[in-house]
């Protein structure tokens, strides 16, 4: 499971301007569709062949057409994917000997598989929000202080 994670994780190609304005134009006309209730249909039409999609792959999708008109790169990864420390700590941008250290000191959930440590995706991202969380917190009590004894800030 994991090296496929790592497969997901690899592929971050920027899309061409045609797809950006492709994305857009997509975006657009999805919104509007989104836009009118809790229920959609999209139909794909490719000769004789026909498929019809879920509304929640609906919404994943105009997520992701959001993300491409921006000209972000996307990525899916299940959030029961499961990683090893090297790739958490990769999408954490730390080290392999720092992510450990979060793991002994229980910042993030894991299990072992046989002497391997394992972590979700969905505990990484959890930790993560909740590390940006406290960093916006001290960022705002330090504009606060700032303002209090009069910085120019």
């Amino acid at each position: 499971m994991a090296s496929s994670v790592k497969k997901m994780m690899d592929f971050f190609d920027l899309p061409s301007e045609q797809e950006v304005d492709a994305a857009t134009n997509a975006r657009r006309q999805l919104a509007a569709i989104l836009g009118k209730g809790d229920h959609a249909q999209l139909r794909l039409v490719d000769g004789e062949k026909e498929i019809t999609l879920p509304f929640v792959a609906i919404q994943i999708l105009a997520k992701i057409l959001d993300q491409m008109a921006e000209g972000h790169a996307v990525s899916l990864v299940p959030v029961h994917a499961e990683l090893t420390t090297q790739e958490a700590a990769d999408f954490l941008n730390v080290s392999r000997p720092y992510f450990v250290k979060l793991l002994e000191k229980n910042e993030i959930a894991y299990h072992k598989a046989g002497v391997r440590r394992r972590v979700t995706f969905k505990d990484l991202v959890a930790y993560k929000e909740r590390i940006h969380i406290k960093a916006n917190n001290a960022l705002d009590e330090l504009a606060k202080q700032a303002q209090e004894l009069d910085m120019g800030y």
